[in-house]
């Protein structure tokens, strides 16, 4: 935005220099040939009024001294014709000193007693040529003509100067407003980018940011004090909605483990009629249970990152050790579990990666066929966000994967593939919860395609050197 500024300002000035000095400068060049022409007819009625009683024959006079002296001070040629057009003198020495003029057509309108002005091209002189031609005359007798003739080419080098001088004020009028223009859209945009960066950090789920408002015109101030407003009222209640659900999460745990405390002492008290209905309600208050822990896990992972508590944690011990966990669960399934951390180590909080694995490998082990593999290994990841590199937690299962459509819903809120999850899984929150994990350590989870069908879990975090 800075540069377009910057460049709507040059622009601007380039039109009004344009506007300004092109018609000067034309109206110079015109006003320097009118001058010219000017004065060659005041020089030309002067040598007239000079030479009148010569042609007359009067009284003589030196007219070759004279237009020789002319030439010498203006470097204008001077040609002197009789009434029959023959030159009398020619400040240009021609090699006949008879030489008869009346075939120009300047020469023979001034023997018509008329004045002539004008221009011509002269490929003698490779040069364009300004001329004036006024007739000698008395009583209406004409007894000759004056021809004064010059070049434009020291007209044109003043002009040519003049431009240039034009030119530089050109410039330096457009470096001027490049440095004005400048300081002004950076006084413009930079409020406008600080409060850019906190539209993305607060888009980025950073609540508490802030835009300055001491900067910057008063139109944009006024605009970061509503965004400030904005961000103050969404932190507010963003934060009391997460509030609610921890402490509503917090009270329901302690009644419904009473519940579920008395509902297993009563098997011992029922006949098998009821049991069954006791065994139902028994799993409900259970899956509630679970349910109200999602709840409380994600409302503390949406508290944002903690920084602090983040470890390089080396991933051949993690993956190893979250393997080891879910073995006996995978071997009552017939299913394999495979570990492989390829030697390298993740930045990130360990309870947030440990819980993000096991959702993982919780909802692998629902969906895998008995007889197939789960594989959980890293690889070197990409770029991610602000970090230079980042490692890939691949958890593959070879179960019936999902379209790509639900692969965009999976992480909504109890939102669920279908109704068969057993006691692994089952409230819908899982996957939510283990996105937020990631993102409050700088990463992110995905779902892929795996390879011949099934899921591939993705959980991108900044790579670390592992420990010595």
């Amino acid at each position: 935005m800075r540069r377009r500024l910057l460049l709507s300002y040059l622009a601007l000035t380039v039109l009004v220099l344009a506007a300004l000095e092109i018609p000067l400068a034309v109206s110079y060049s015109q006003r320097e040939r009118e001058r010219l022409e000017t004065n060659l007819l005041r020089d030309a009625f002067t040598l007239a009024a000079f030479v009148e009683d010569s042609l007359e024959g009067l009284r003589p006079i030196d007219e070759q001294a004279l237009v020789d002296g002319y030439t010498a001070r203006t470097g204008a040629r001077a040609v002197i014709v009789d009434a029959n057009g023959v030159v009398q003198a020619d400040s240009d020495r021609p090699s006949d000193d008879q030489r008869s003029f009346a075939s120009r057509p300047e020469i023979a309108e001034a023997l018509d007693q008329r004045i002539v002005t004008g221009s011509r091209w002269s490929d003698t002189l490779g040069t364009e040529l300004l001329y004036v031609a006024v007739p000698v005359s008395s009583g209406g007798v004409i007894h000759g003509a004056v021809r004064l003739s010059y070049s434009t080419a020291q007209i044109d080098e003043q002009v040519h100067r003049y431009w240039l001088l034009l030119g530089a004020i050109a410039a330096v009028s457009l470096a001027a407003a490049a440095g004005v223009g400048t300081v002004f859209a950076r006084w413009v945009t930079r409020p406008i980018d600080d409060l850019r960066q906190a539209a993305a950090a607060l888009g980025g789920g950073a609540l508490e940011t802030r835009a300055p408002v001491d900067s910057g015109p008063p139109e944009l101030r006024e605009l970061a004090r509503a965004f400030n407003a904005t961000a103050a009222r969404l932190e507010q209640l963003v934060g009391a909605q997460r509030q609610f659900v921890a402490d509503a999460s917090h009270q329901l745990r302690t009644p419904l483990t009473a519940l579920r405390l008395r509902l297993e002492m009563m098997e011992n008290h029922i006949d098998d009629v009821a049991a069954e209905d006791l065994a139902g309600a028994t799993r409900e208050v259970r899956r509630l249970a679970r349910l109200v822990d999602g709840l409380l896990t994600l409302a503390r992972a949406e508290r944002g990152p903690d920084a602090s508590t983040a470890e390089t944690l080396p991933l051949d011990e993690l993956l190893a050790e979250r393997a080891a966990a879910w073995e006996p669960i995978a071997a009552e399934r017939g299913i394999q579990l495979r570990a492989d951390g390829a030697g390298l180590a993740a930045l990130a909080t360990p309870d947030h990666l440990t819980q993000i694995l096991d959702n993982l490998l919780a909802n692998a082990l629902d969906v895998a066929p008995s007889g197939s593999t789960i594989d959980l290994r890293a690889a070197p990841g990409g770029r991610s966000g602000d970090h230079p590199a980042t490692v890939a937690i691949h958890v593959i299962d070879h179960g019936p994967g999902l379209t790509p459509e639900q692969r965009e819903r999976a992480f909504d809120r109890f939102w669920r593939a279908g109704t068969s999850r057993d006691e692994l899984g089952g409230s819908g929150l899982g996957l939510s919860i283990a996105s937020q994990l990631a993102r409050a350590d700088h990463g992110d989870l995905t779902l892929e395609e795996a390879p011949g069908g099934g899921i591939d879990a993705v959980v991108r975090l900044p790579l670390a050197r592992p420990a010595p």
